[in-house]
């Protein structure tokens, strides 16, 4: 159990940042690159995000260009998927850079910026923090003529949508920073646009026929809409004359403190943040000790840095016996900790800077425990929702075929494998990293699972089903992979394999319909599947993203040769 003694301010472990910038996990953050002529000749693409390098079909920059083309081709301006490049009248007339003029948003793309356009114009401008129905003043940035797109930098909203209620912003950095899109929406209508990046995502990148993707279902939203966020990352640049590309960079001091925060939207800049409204009140508390630790110890860096927040939880039962450990009352709360209570507990909330220090969290009766710098979903207030939403469909209808294996591919720290255990005869957690297993292992023990019940195998990429006896018609397999999606070999592996039934969760839709899309259409050797529901969980709310849940079966159904349809046995 993690110690809840009460600690000074300690110096934070400190991430070097070798490069640009990068903004905290639920951000964007996408800084524009130097500036070119309009007339340049070679075509311009904007450059990915580190979050984004392993990423081709999928990407925020091809989802972009989706959603651009079909706003063109609904008000008739090309066909669909054909982008003719902007003739040289048409780029004449474009505003030059730096102009400020007013355009009307007509959609939302799936990466949160709205999509503008002026009367009698058939160029579209990307515009950061607006929702359809306004009339905005937007500042020109960049012409990309060869796919009819102008990036623009939000100024001002002239004629406010109906969707829109500035009263609902609770973050004076909103419009500002990068962080949030969705702040001046209503939360259903959070839950409406985000049911369309699922669809849109499988129209785009699934490559399947309609009649083989079932209606999205509504997306789940989070409990909490604000004050959700268990890890928070803000950084700061070196100081000026800095150059981290240089193999021996001189040695520069901080005249000042430096900024502070999150990266300023559109630009390359560090927007100075002492506050973040969307952080745990663990969170925010410990973000308020680290600037003042900063204010006293600036000196002591030549280069920038990100600081690491997480939040850490030591629980309490909430009728302690005597003799027994109690918790503190608010009176007695050590410095920079935040106290909540359920119906059973008690819990004391403090915020850890150093990744590699253990930190506690709780989801419903399972407790696990990470270094603090490793990644675990940072929505806890979603996540008993999220994890009984999966123990409820991980099984399929009663059949005559039982499932009663599951395997946890991609299984990280374990939280499908223990969440899910007491449903299955034996689980397995395969990860190809070494440290994932060793913290999924600890967690399988902390809940009182042994072997006989679960166990966790640190597997080579290229064979990560070969450890597994399991029967495949008596499988299930759990997928979770990073936001660059499964490769071409994973997929292979599994149809290779065949299990029963996968469930399928994603922290990029797009990249997730892709790979699912292979699954259905099933070429070459292997195993084929259908869709059984494709529905969004809501883990980032006030921002664009959305993570996808898709279930799948497998088809036992095959073509005999002369065509009629046999059963698979």
């Amino acid at each position: 159990m993690a110690s809840t003694q009460a600690t000074a301010p300690v110096a934070a472990k400190l991430v070097i940042a070798t490069g640009a910038s990068h903004s905290i996990g639920a951000q964007n953050g996408q800084g524009h690159p130097p500036k070119r002529p309009f007339g340049n000749s070679k075509p311009w693409k904007q450059k990915k995000t580190k979050r984004e390098k392993n990423i081709t079909e999928g990407s925020s920059e091809e989802v972009l260009r989706h959603d651009i083309e079909a706003l063109l081709a609904s008000h008739g301006f090309i066909a669909e998927s054909e982008v003719p490049r902007a003739t040289a009248k048409e780029e004449d007339s474009l505003p030059e850079q730096g102009t400020e003029i007013e355009v009307e948003v007509l959609e939302l793309s799936s990466t949160g910026d709205g999509l503008a356009m002026r009367s009698g114009s058939n160029q579209v401008y990307v515009v950061p923090f607006t929702v359809p129905g306004d009339i905005a003043k937007v500042k020109v940035f960049r012409h990309i003529p060869q796919e009819h797109q102008t990036v623009a930098d939000f100024v001002s909203v002239v004629k406010p949508s109906p969707l829109r209620d500035d009263a609902r912003i609770q973050c004076k950095y909103f419009s500002s920073c990068g962080g949030c899109q969705f702040q001046m929406l209503d939360y259903a209508e959070q839950l409406k646009l985000k049911k369309r990046v699922v669809d849109k995502a499988y129209c785009n990148f699934s490559n399947l026929p309609a009649e083989l993707v079932p209606v999205i279902q509504d997306t789940i939203g989070s409990p909490l809409q604000y004050g959700y966020r268990t890890k928070l990352t803000p950084h700061f640049d070196g100081p000026p004359g800095f150059r981290p590309s240089r193999r021996k960079a001189v040695k520069v001091s901080f005249d000042s403190c430096p900024d502070i925060g999150f990266m300023q939207k559109g630009k390359r800049k560090v927007l100075d943040i002492e506050d973040c409204p969307i952080g745990t009140p663990a969170v925010r508390l410990g973000m308020a000790r680290e600037r003042a630790r900063m204010q006293n110890e600036f000196q002591n860096y030549h280069r920038g840095a990100t600081i690491l927040l997480r939040e850490n939880t030591h629980r309490y039962p909430r009728d302690s016996p005597p003799g027994q450990e109690q918790p503190p009352r608010e009176d007695e709360l050590p410095p920079h900790a935040a106290r909540t209570e359920g119906d059973d507990f008690i819990d004391i909330k403090t915020c850890e800077t150093d990744s590699k220090a253990t930190t506690t969290e709780y989801v419903g009766n399972h407790t696990f425990t990470n270094p603090a710098g490793s990644f675990f979903q940072n929505n806890n207030s979603i996540l008993p929702k999220f994890t009984a939403y999966v123990r409820e469909r991980i099984l399929p209808p009663p059949s005559s075929s039982p499932i009663r294996y599951l395997i946890d591919a991609y299984s990280g720290s374990g939280l499908f494998t223990i969440t899910l255990s007491s449903v299955f005869q034996h689980s397995t957690g395969i990860d190809i990293a070494a440290d994932s297993i060793a913290s999924a292992r600890k967690n399988a023990s902390l809940n009182g699972l042994g072997e006989d019940r679960c166990k966790f195998i640190a597997a080579d990429a290229g064979e990560l089903f070969k450890s597994v006896a399991y029967p495949p018609d008596e499988t299930v397999v759990v997928l979770d992979p990073p936001r660059k999606g499964c490769d071409a070999d994973f997929l292979g592996q599994l149809r290779k394999f065949g299990p029963k039934r996968i469930l399928y969760v994603s922290c990029n839709v797009h990249t997730q319909a892709r790979d699912v899309g292979v699954l259905v259409r099933g070429e070459g050797e292997g195993a084929k599947y259908d869709i059984e529901s494709l529905v969004g969980f809501d883990f980032f709310p006030q921002t664009g993203h959305v993570e996808g849940v898709a279930i799948l079966n497998r088809c036992d159904q095959l073509p005999a040769e002369d065509g009629s349809v046999q059963k698979d046995l």
